[in-house]
């Protein structure tokens, strides 16, 4: 989940100093005080302006870029002023739009009721190694939270039951899913070029099992829009333990090893594109790619770990990045060439920026640098071909990056407030990274956000967007209003012509939320973990999608009773 990735910078320079395993820090450990004081000084009054309504000269690296970011906030500025709640209106969605709700396959298929758990458990993955070897569990730079993997809900035996919630509760005509590439391939494919060598070496129980899923969305009427990587990699490509343990001599090292895996993980999408053709027609090849970075070779914390999970990596977090947008690019290559009609996007947990202190220059620049290193940096590459390989704002035109893009998935969880230190607080990492780690305002519940992220996808790269995850962690009675106020906004977005074709909520369930088990639920149903039935429970929220997604608009007395300003 992108809201929770944040985090982890207010953590990064702070954790500068300890002992972190033996992973190297940066030498500027005088910025430290230096954040800590200019985060004390730092108004906490702020602004309501996101980084878009900064002044042009105080604006992210690329000047173009800025005027389109402007324009992205401005626009939402101009459609809802801040003097308070606008009046109920009309909301409608039109017929086409989808309604779903949000899965990953590493989360969800673990824990079956009945089968056993070797069919069940997909063991080949990164991930599964990473929560169940004994010294990763016992890793203190791991932070697991130690829950069995039984503890999952077990949709790969309950997914027709979870289908047929979601089409007769919630009134959902699609489903955001993932397709294991480890459960798919659980041995490397290195030496297989051709679809026909492939299959030979695919597991036939795990298509078998994907294609019954896809029969069963079929069946009740309901549009898949399949995940080609959500995070995991087969355990062949990456030992995500022992990178862990030692990055240095580890092998194979995942997104490290650059070109074996962007080769392969785009034949992997070839295939499955080919293999699933009649079944299958929105991709998404990569989820949240900088939340796979960030707590994988940055900083990872309680908050979130991935593997290989290691501190201050700078110079091996950016081959990861080059390596990410070079993966997405052959995805979808390798998609098209497959199925010439599907659509292609990449999700990403777009963020916006405030600056604490709009009258201040360097809060402003720094916003705009945090906009520009969190969201601008990924999506230039993957959307306009233009690759920033060393973070510092220089980006270099790449033909065979660019027009690679049919739609933008949009997860969006929160707003951060920036306020600036004048200088780099993470050289080593960008110069660019002014931005004052320690007083990072985060959490903010600002669903407007959502609009403007809208609105910047459509002027920076002129796409439409799929709002691929939304939701909360927060107690069960508030999720209503968060997500009443959130769907209002992209209601909002529709009706002032941006090109939004869908909504996701995360999460259909409960599930296996990565390094902290069950210790965070944001599902629309609950269950026990204990319960070998794993019967779902409908929470109030799952009520109130439903209304809205049965009757295609956000009724006005909803609208009332949680106004969206």
């Amino acid at each position: 989940m992108g809201r929770r990735g944040l985090v982890l910078l207010a953590a990064l320079v702070a954790s500068w100093g300890c002992d972190d395993g033996g992973d190297t820090a940066p030498d500027d450990d005088g910025l430290v005080d230096a954040a800590r004081a200019d985060g004390a000084a730092a108004d906490a009054a702020g602004s309501d302006a996101s980084i878009g309504d900064a002044a042009p000269d105080a604006a992210p690296p690329d000047a173009q870029q800025d005027a389109l970011v402007d324009a992205a906030v401005d626009a939402g500025a101009d459609a809802a002023p801040d003097a308070g709640p606008p009046a109920p209106e009309p909301l409608p969605f039109p017929d086409d739009f989808l309604f779903g709700t949000a899965t990953a396959g590493f989360q969800v298929e673990m824990g079956c009721p009945t089968l056993p758990a070797e069919d069940c458990e997909d063991r080949n993955s990164d991930w599964y190694a990473f929560v169940t070897a004994p010294e990763t569990i016992a890793s203190n730079r791991a932070f697991l939270s130690g829950d069995p993997v039984s503890y999952g809900p077990g949709f790969w035996e309950t997914y027709a039951a979870d289908f047929d919630l979601a089409r007769d509760d919630l009134h959902n005509d699609a489903f955001r899913m993932s397709i294991e590439w480890s459960r798919v391939f659980p041995q490397a494919t290195d030496a297989a070029q051709s679809f026909e060598e492939l299959r030979a070496l695919a597991d036939p129980d795990a298509l078998a099992g994907y294609h019954a899923i896809l029969d069963a969305l079929k069946a009740r009427g309901m549009t898949p829009l399949v995940t080609i990587s959500h995070y995991t990699l087969p355990a062949w490509i990456h030992d995500g333990v022992g990178c862990h343990l030692d990055l240095d001599t580890c092998s194979p090292r995942g997104w490290l090893d650059r070109e074996r895996t962007v080769t392969e993980i785009a034949k992997y999408a070839g295939f499955i594109a080919q293999e699933f053709r009649d079944d299958i027609d929105l991709y998404a090849t990569l989820n949240e790619p900088f939340a796979l970075l960030l707590p994988g070779y940055l900083l990872p914390s309680a908050e979130r770990t991935n593997p290989p999970a290691v501190s201050l990596r700078f110079d091996e977090g950016k081959q990861v990045l080059v390596a990410l947008i070079e993966g997405h690019a052959r995805m979808y290559d390798a998609i098209k060439a497959a199925d010439p009609t599907a659509q292609v996007g990449v999700v990403y947990n777009l963020t916006p920026a405030k600056p604490a202190d709009p009258d201040e220059p360097a809060d402003v620049e720094a916003a705009a640098n945090f906009f520009y290193l969190w969201n601008e940096v990924f999506m230039n590459g993957v959307a306009g071909g233009l690759l920033d390989d060393d973070l510092d704002g220089e980006a270099e035109a790449r033909p065979d990056l660019a027009g690679r893009m049919d739609y933008v998935g949009v997860n969006y969880y929160t707003r951060v407030t920036v306020d600036g230190l004048g200088r780099s607080a993470l050289p080593a990492l960008s110069p660019l990274a002014t931005f004052n780690p320690l007083s990072l305002v985060l959490w903010e519940d600002y669903p407007k956000g959502l609009y403007e992220m809208i609105a910047y996808v459509d002027a920076a790269f002129d796409l439409p967007v799929i709002v691929t995850e939304n939701g909360t962690m927060d107690p069960f009675e508030t999720r209503p209003s968060f997500l009443v106020r959130h769907l209002t906004w992209v209601a909002r977005a529709l009706r002032d012509g941006y090109d939004v074709r869908g909504y996701f909520f995360w999460s259909l369930m409960d599930n296996y939320e990565w390094n902290h088990g069950l210790g965070l639920r944001f599902g629309l149903y609950g269950y026990d973990p204990e319960d070998p039935t794993k019967a779902r429970e409908k929470r109030a929220v799952a009520d109130t999608y439903g209304r809205i997604a049965e009757e295609r608009a956000i009724p006005l007395d909803l609208q009332a009773e949680y106004p969206a300003p």
